[in-house]
């Protein structure tokens, strides 16, 4: 905001405050197309000072990655120490004005970083990997399952019967003859049999899992076309991957996730939702009734008598 010098004449004030407003009126038309019809003075000036105190939001579409929700701060490097998290709140990051409404509170579980890459030898026996704990992560709807390999740690998605103490395997071979996986182990889409289920599938090779990640899903391979395999997805489709995509076997924990109820609206805040009254509110009319007000006095009287105009007759057309 520029500050005017208090020695200036009046009427250079009432210019430069003119200049402002044809700005604003610029800024508010210059995106909008106004029908014939009549604008009244005051909603036209609400409207010039609401459209130059308040900067406009470009909402984008459902599906492209901005979340109102929260945000998690990921380290430059992997780690398995629990991240920092900022929720929002329904607000717009930038702005920090509210733009989905409904959204409040947050997760107090701690969030994970999960390792969606399962890397593994190309020749020679599979890489051999440990359970070491399976949390149940409430930020995320299935498990996880803290594993070691080497002398290092990584947190993966649980399988529905992985427990702590189990060995995984991972190989990225393509073997001649397919492969007998257990439940947990890591392979390629080409070494694994017809009619295995699988979850954590790749988009394209070394690009980490992808699909098939949510509670208690799983696909299932269903056939092979030369150099792709055809899996079943959760949702029916069947989608064809290259054979050197990587996969793991088995179905994912918490399969009772989608058949829970919430049970109480404190679960559903930890959900990240805010709750609502439901009662019914008299003013708005949300919920029930509505207030409105009576009707106007209706004027009833005997109806005046008109005499008809004469209706006159003659014989010629």
């Amino acid at each position: 905001m520029v500050n005017l010098p208090n020695n200036l004449p009046s009427t250079v004030l009432c210019l430069s405050f003119k200049i402002k407003y044809i700005m604003a009126l610029n800024r508010l038309f210059s995106n909008l197309t106004i029908a014939t019809a009549m604008v009244a003075r005051r909603n036209l000036h609400v409207g010039v000072v609401h459209s130059a105190s308040k900067p406009n939001i470009e909402k984008p579409k459902p599906g492209f990655g901005k979340s109102y929700r929260r945000i998690v701060h990921f380290p430059e490097q992997y780690t398995v120490k629990p991240l920092e998290v900022t929720n929002l709140a329904g607000r717009d990051p930038e702005t920090g004005r509210v733009v989905a409404k409904g959204i409040g509170g947050g997760i107090k579980h701690k969030y994970h970083w999960i390792d969606w890459y399962r890397v593994g030898p190309t020749e020679g026996p599979p890489q051999e990997e440990k359970v070491i704990q399976i949390i149940e992560d409430g930020c995320r709807t299935a498990h996880v399952a803290l594993v070691a390999v080497g002398d290092k740690l990584k947190y993966i998605l649980a399988t529905e019967n992985m427990k702590a103490g189990d060995i995984i395997k991972t190989s990225c071979k393509l073997p001649r003859i397919p492969v007998r996986a257990n439940e947990g182990d890591a392979y390629v889409l080409g070494a694994l049999p017809i009619g295995t289920i699988v979850h954590c599938v790749e988009k394209e090779p070394g690009q980490g899992g992808l699909y098939i990640h949510a509670a208690g899903t799983s696909g299932t391979i269903v056939r092979k076309q030369d150099d792709r395999v055809i899996v079943q997805m959760p949702s029916k489709r069947l989608f064809s991957f290259n054979q050197l995509c990587m996969a793991v076997v088995g179905r994912l924990s918490n399969v009772l996730h989608g058949s829970t109820p919430i049970g109480s609206p404190q679960r559903n805040r930890w959900l990240g939702n805010r709750p609502r009254s439901g009662l019914w509110q008299r003013k708005s009319g949300r919920h029930g009734r509505k207030i409105k007000p009576p009707k106007p006095v209706k004027q009833i009287c005997n109806p005046t008598s008109t005499k008809l105009p004469p209706i006159i007759l003659n014989m010629t057309p």
